[in-house]
């Protein structure tokens, strides 16, 4: 049985920075890629950032380009999003997942349903 837990959430003034953890068990971690995505209170979940199995490939949603940095490490089977200067609309609640073909095909890496498995999600609060 997969398991996705996620970790690191919390109440940060904005310009602040959290790094959130997702620990796998009941897979072969190394096979497959992995998401973040959030969901904001109303809204619809939408993607975050994802790393290819290897780490070698990363993918980030616009809006948080230049500040968030998805990463893994396979040995401990956890992928980490670092978050920098977060903003009020960063508040959230992060959920990973992982890809549900093992692979992430490029023009789908920001879509839910090549995902998987999902975690209960870590609440981050973003205050201004």
């Amino acid at each position: 049985q997969v398991q996705l837990v996620e970790s690191g959430g919390g109440l940060v003034q904005a310009g602040g920075s959290l790094r959130l953890s997702c620990a796998a068990s009941g897979l072969i971690f190394g096979n497959y890629g992995m998401g973040w995505f959030r969901q904001a209170p109303g809204k619809e979940r939408e993607f975050v950032a994802a790393i290819t199995w290897n780490g070698g490939t990363t993918y980030y949603a616009d809006s948080v380009k230049g500040r968030f940095t998805i990463s893994r490490d396979n040995a401990r089977n956890t992928v980490y999003l670092q978050m920098n200067n977060l903003k009020p609309e960063d508040t959230a609640v992060y959920s990973c997942a992982r890809s549900v073909r093992g692979g992430i095909v490029p023009k789908y890496h920001s879509d839910n349903w090549e995902y998987t498995d999902w975690g209960q999600g870590t609440q981050v609060t973003v205050s201004s």
